[in-house]
């Protein structure tokens, strides 16, 4: 991330603070880069749209997922939670 200028300002959420205070340190500093990425191009990375919400999307960063909404004509991203994402269960044969 060397030499790019940051273009969106981000306002991440007492709970996101909250909930990186008690993650794995190198999980915390993947969720940091990310939002370095972010800051620059919020439509980088993995990301998605969420279906029920106007303007929230999601981005997965290894096994976390962050959920933001982005205000275009502020150029402002609000980080609202981080969650950890559930492993899928698979069906084995019997």
């Amino acid at each position: 991330m060397r030499n790019c200028s940051v273009s969106w300002k981000l306002i991440i959420s007492k709970s996101s603070r909250k909930f990186l205070r008690k993650i794995p340190k190198k999980d915390a500093e993947r969720v940091f880069l990310a939002f370095q990425e972010l800051a620059v191009n919020p439509y980088s990375g993995d990301i998605a749209k969420m279906k029920d919400k106007e303007n929230e999307w999601r981005r997965r960063v290894g096994a976390y997922r962050i959920f933001y909404e982005m205000d275009e004509n502020r150029k402002i991203i609000d980080i609202n939670y981080i969650k950890r994402a559930l492993p899928k269960l698979i069906n084995l044969p019997s």
